[in-house]
């Protein structure tokens, strides 16, 4: 039975819980201004947590850029300036509208390059219904002089095969025109894709659920997914070999990745997955954030009738998508080459050295070891989306926005270590991390330092919403300072520690006790 506290003022100082770590805010003054500006005034009306609207507006500049720019970290290290961004949030969250915000110039430019391809389309279907006829034709008088006994090539010179021979090389090719987006898709359906259509695209879902809970990320065909996904971030070529269709090797192709998932969606895939996404590399590769909610705080505005800092944002991105991509005559992009400059080069260098020297036995990161090898990289790219979306005109990284995309790398890295940390608590152990941040985000929501213990039945974790299991999590974190319990009449309350809470702190009446 869990005793109360004579006095749940008097705190002791709180004990950390095992593996967990706290949420740093976002580093929003490390965004240039356009882009911070744009990502603030959309924060005014939606209320979506701060970190989602941000990973929003960097992946619409990465489905963009990646097109146009490859960075360059040193003399022989090269490779894509696209992101993999990844937020894990419960539905409701605003996802959508995140993405929507920032991505509208997206989904106009692919509306009106589809528009504009209509006819190229009809007269594609026409030249192509043509030449099938000429191949049918010549293919049937082939088989008729062969049926006869007759040799065609002597018979006619060879006149038929020759034709067959040139029709074969003049068939008409389709057009392409611009598809940048996907939501649910497999590995090989999307390189298909970006072989035969367009050879850029990114994969955007607020519904994150639907890609990995799909049949291609389960069973046999999983390793081979993770590895087509890792090697698009990579920027290395793909193999696609079929029995039944044309086999094919895509080259120069980016992709961009931006999904939410909720939190026991992914668990679960981690789960069942044997931990294969972390042990390839997968997860590595992502920007990860994990903010608290805003629901429940989210009272209506009137979203505002101009939009001028978002506006801006929409001009610049218009700018970069109207650009003529740098495709070749194999349908292969060639991005530019965006090097850093020397100072920018030193920080660079700096921030890797630092990062690495935690990855030994025992450091800080070494628990984390796989995201945080590729922060770097993350770092970098995130540097070059920034110079490049700001000053489209640069022909280097500078040392401000490399600052700024090592900033911002360091925040998602610490939100991994934060999210994966409980990823392997034990069931116990997270039930007791999962109501500590539970407590801490109502109290801090609703500006107060106590709880109704039934409302923590009604409206806390799910896996803590009987008595039993709750009273083991309150005893672990009562036991650890965290939380105290006082019980007026038959009402039991449970209070917040307030060294542990950020709302504004005030003095609670002697008699409410």
């Amino acid at each position: 039975m869990l005793n109360d506290f004579t006095n749940p003022l008097d705190f002791q100082q709180p004990q950390s819980l095992i593996s967990f770590e706290e949420e740093r805010p976002y580093p929003r003054e490390s965004l240039p201004p356009t882009i911070k500006d744009a990502v603030d005034e959309a924060h005014q009306y939606i209320k979506a947590p701060y970190p989602m609207l941000a990973t929003a507006a960097l992946s619409a500049i990465s489905t963009a850029i990646q097109m146009h720019f490859d960075v360059v970290r040193s003399n022989k290290l090269s490779g894509p300036s696209s992101l993999f961004t990844l937020t894990v949030a419960d539905s409701g969250e605003r996802k959508s509208t995140c993405d929507g915000v920032f991505s509208e110039p997206i989904h106009i430019y692919e509306s009106q390059q589809a528009e504009l391809a209509k006819l190229d389309t009809k007269l594609y279907k026409a030249n192509q219904a043509s030449w099938q006829a000429k191949v049918s034709g010549i293919s049937e008088k082939i088989k008729y002089l062969a049926k006869g006994g007759k040799k065609t090539g002597e018979a006619n010179s060879g006149y038929y095969e020759r034709e067959l021979e040139k029709l074969m090389r003049d068939e008409p090719k389709a057009p392409k025109f611009p598809r940048l987006t996907y939501s649910d898709t497999t590995a090989e359906a999307l390189t298909t894709s970006l072989y035969k259509n367009w050879p850029a695209g990114s994969i955007t879902s607020s519904e994150a659920g639907i890609v990995f809970g799909s049949h291609s990320m389960k069973g046999d065909s999983l390793m081979m997914n993770l590895g087509i996904l890792n090697t698009f971030w990579d920027g290395g070529s793909i193999r696609i070999e079929r029995k039944t269709s044309e086999s094919f090797q895509l080259r120069g192709a980016r992709l961009s990745i931006s999904l939410q998932v909720q939190e026991a969606t992914l668990r679960a895939f981690n789960e069942s997955s044997g931990e294969l996404a972390r042990g390839t590399g997968f997860f590595a590769r992502f920007l990860l954030a994990w903010p608290a909610s805003t629901q429940g705080t989210r009272f209506f505005e009137e979203p505002p009738e101009n939009s001028p800092k978002l506006n801006l944002f929409h001009e610049k991105l218009n700018k970069i998508l109207n650009k003529d991509a740098p495709i070749n005559k194999n349908g292969e992009l060639e991005p530019k080459k965006i090097r850093l400059s020397n100072p920018a080069k030193e920080a660079w260098k700096a921030f890797y050295n630092r990062i690495e020297l935690m990855l030994k036995v025992g450091g800080e990161l070494s628990d984390v070891r796989d995201v945080a090898s590729k922060i770097a990289d993350n770092a970098v790219r995130l540097a070059c989306n920034l110079q490049m979306f700001c000053e489209p005109e640069s022909s280097e990284i500078d040392l401000s926005h490399l600052n700024s995309g090592c900033a911002l790398a360091e925040w998602h890295l610490n939100e991994s270590k934060r999210f994966f940390g409980e990823l392997v608590l034990s069931p116990e152990e997270l039930k007791i991390a999962q109501l500590d941040r539970w407590l801490v985000k109502y109290c801090d929501q609703r500006n107060i330092e106590r709880v109704l213990k039934s409302d923590i039945l009604q409206k806390g974790p799910n896996s803590l919403r009987k008595k039993v299991p709750l009273d083991k999590a309150l005893e672990e974190l009562i036991s650890k300072s965290r939380i105290a319990l006082a019980t007026e009449g038959k009402t039991q309350w449970v209070y917040v520690n307030p060294q542990l809470l950020q709302c504004n702190k005030r003095e609670i009446p002697i008699e409410n006790f």
